[in-house]
C-alpha cells in the first residue's frame, strides 16, 4: 500500500488529501497538523462566511490578482478553476452564491459548512491534530518523517510528502535540513496606520477610491474604509499586497496619496465647474461631489478653503487645490495594521525549487508544496482560496499519475 504524508491541514492540505481519498481510496493518506483543530484559517475566512473563490471578472492579468506566482496559478488554473472549485463544493452539499463584488461564498454564508464539508470528504484519512512535525529527510524510497504528539514521539516512513503549512512565520524548522531556496516571508495583506486625525476623526465611512505609493508604482482602487487608526478596506488591502516588500524594507513608512473618486484630474475639473455653474451662491461645502457630507467637508479644509466660502469665490487657484485635494490628497504612512488569525504572507519556498507543472521539488522526487508554503499570494477577493484548492488538487493528482 502506497502512503502519503500531508503536513498541514489548512485548505490546501485538507483539499489534497481529499481528492486522494475520492480518486485512490486505497491509498494511505496521513494529514499532520500542529494545531489543536484542522482548517482553522478556513473557519475564519471572510469573516466567518468563506470567500470560497472569485470569478475573475475584471481581472486582465493575473499579476493583479497574484503579485507573486502569477506563472504557476496560469497552469494550477487550468487544472481547477475558479468554475471547478464552484462545481467540487456545489457537487458536495455545498451550494454557492456570486455576489456584486465578483466573490463567491456559500449560500448558507457560513464557511463552517465549508469545512465540515471537506472533513467529509477526508473520511479515512489518518488526521492527527496537535501534532507537529519536528524533522523531515529522505530516504530510500520517499521519506521519513518525525512528529510529536502529546505522550512522545514517533519516526514513520512515506512515499510520498505534501507540504502545505501555510505562511513561513512559524512551524517550518523541519524543512531547513533541505536547504532549498526561501524567500524571506513578509506580511501581505495589512492595513496602515496614518497618524492624522483629521482623517481618522471619519472613521466608519467608506468610499469607493483609489490609492497610491508614492515614488512606487504601486496602486489600488476600490472600496476605502476609513478606521480609527488609518485606512483598510479592499482598497488599502490590495495596495498592501502589491506592494508588501516594498513596504517591509521601508518599515512600513511612506506615504499614500488617495484619489477619493477614482477619476482624472481633467474629470474631476469637468464636475466641479459644472456644480460651479449652476450653484454661485451656494457654500461649497453645502454642495458635495459625490461624497458623504462628513468627507466632502473635510476634502474643502484639505484643500484650505475657508468653510463659508462660495463657488463664486473659488476662482483658479481654489479650484485647482479642490482638484488636488479630490485628486492627490496625501497622508503619511506610520506602520501597519496588527496581524489579524488570517494574515497572508508573502514569500515562502521559491519557485525556482519546483516544477510548475507538478509542483513537485526539483530535488528530491516524492516531495511536493501547495497552498501559501509556496511564494505564491493574492490580494483579498477569494483569491488566496482559490490558489490553495488548485495547488493541493494539481499535488494530489501528480502523485496520482505517479500511482498509474
Amino acid at each position: 500500500m502506497k502512503t502519503v504524508a500531508i503536513i498541514g491541514a489548512g485548505a490546501a492540505g485538507c483539499f489534497c488529501a481529499a481528492e486522494l481519498r475520492r480518486v485512490a481510496p486505497e491509498v494511505a493518506v496521513t494529514v499532520f497538523e500542529a494545531g489543536s483543530r484542522p482548517l482553522a484559517k478556513v473557519a475564519i475566512t471572510g469573516g466567518g462566511r468563506c470567500n470560497l473563490t472569485n470569478d475573475f471578472e475584471g481581472i486582465r492579468s493575473l499579476a493583479e490578482a497574484y503579485p507573486r506566482g502569477e506563472r504557476v496559478m496560469k497552469r494550477a488554473l487550468k487544472a481547477f478553476s475558479q468554475e471547478d472549485t464552484i462545481r467540487w463544493f456545489s457537487e458536495r452539499g455545498v451550494p454557492c452564491t456570486l455576489q456584486e463584488d465578483h466573490c463567491w461564498f456559500p449560500v448558507s454564508q457560513d464557511a463552517m459548512d465549508v469545512v465540515r464539508c471537506l472533513l467529509r470528504e477526508m473520511k479515512g484519512v489518518d488526521l492527527r491534530v496537535g501534532t507537529p512535525v519536528r524533522f523531515l529527510r529522505p530516504a530510500e524510497g520517499g521519506f521519513v518523517i518525525s512528529s510529536a504528539a502529546e505522550g512522545g514521539a514517533e519516526k514513520s516512513h512515506y512515499d510520498y510528502v505534501v507540504v502545505t503549512t501555510g505562511g513561513m512565520t512559524k512551524g517550518c524548522s523541519f524543512l531547513e535540513s533541505l536547504d532549498l531556496e526561501i524567500i524571506p516571508p513578509v506580511p501581505s495583506l495589512f492595513t496602515l496606520n496614518i497618524p492624522d486625525k483629521s482623517l481618522t476623526a471619519l472613521m466608519g465611512l467608506v468610499v469607493n477610491a483609489s490609492i497610491s505609493l508614492q515614488g512606487t508604482p504601486f496602486k489600488a482602487s476600490g472600496p476605502l474604509l476609513i478606521t480609527d487608526w488609518g485606512i483598510s478596506g479592499p482598497a488599502t488591502l490590495k495596495l498592501s499586497s502589491y506592494a508588501a516588500r516594498h513596504l517591509a524594507e521601508s518599515q512600513y513608512k511612506g506615504t499614500v496619496a488617495i484619489n477619493w473618486l477614482d477619476r482624472s484630474e481633467n474629470e474631476v475639473r469637468e464636475m466641479l465647474q459644472k456644480s460651479a455653474s449652476g450653484s454661485h451662491q451656494k457654500q461649497i461645502v453645502n454642495t458635495p461631489l459625490l461624497l458623504q457630507q462628513r468627507m466632502w467637508e473635510h476634502i474643502v479644509l484639505r484643500a484650505g478653503l475657508r468653510p463659508d466660502i462660495r463657488w463664486a469665490e473659488l476662482g483658479s487657484k481654489g479650484l485647482n487645490r479642490l482638484i488636488a485635494a479630490l485628486t492627490q490628497d496625501t497622508y503619511p504612512v506610520s506602520g501597519k495594521g496588527k496581524f489579524k488569525e488570517e494574515f497572508v504572507t508573502a514569500g515562502g519556498i521559491g519557485l525556482s525549487n519546483i516544477d510548475l507543472s507538478t509542483l513537485e521539488c526539483k530535488r528530491y522526487p516524492g516531495l511536493f508544496f501547495a497552498g501559501e508554503i509556496l511564494d505564491i499570494d493574492a490580494i483579498t477577493g477569494g483569491f488566496n482560496l482559490q490558489a490553495a484548492w488548485s495547488t493541493g488538487y494539481i499535488c494530489a493528482h501528480s502523485i496520482l499519475s505517479f500511482l498509474g
